[in-house]
């Protein structure tokens, strides 16, 4: 058999949010478990946050932002779909 010489094409965007999507899942999830075979408890994110003083301001804000972002893009792509239109990516 003949190899083919032609190469492979670039994985799409949305293909890549899920891988890390899942990434960031399993990273939280595989911190968590470790934290509780430590410790016996679960981590409280809230608490830790505080101890960055003022800046967990500005983290939380950062957060709700790329929420609000994340949503914004999965409401314009259905939308897009709904109209029959192509989506972006």
């Amino acid at each position: 058999m003949e190899k083919s010489t032609t190469p492979a094409e670039d994985w799409p965007l949305g293909t890549l949010l899920w891988f890390a999507v899942v990434v960031w899942f399993s990273s939280s999830l595989l911190s968590q478990s470790a934290f509780m075979a430590i410790h016996g408890l679960p981590y409280d994110a809230v608490a830790m946050l505080k101890t960055l003083g003022p800046v967990y301001y500005v983290v939380v804000v950062l957060e709700l932002g790329m929420w609000l972002a994340v949503l914004g893009y999965g409401g314009h792509r259905w939308m897009n779909r709904r109209r029959g239109q192509q989506p972006l990516v």
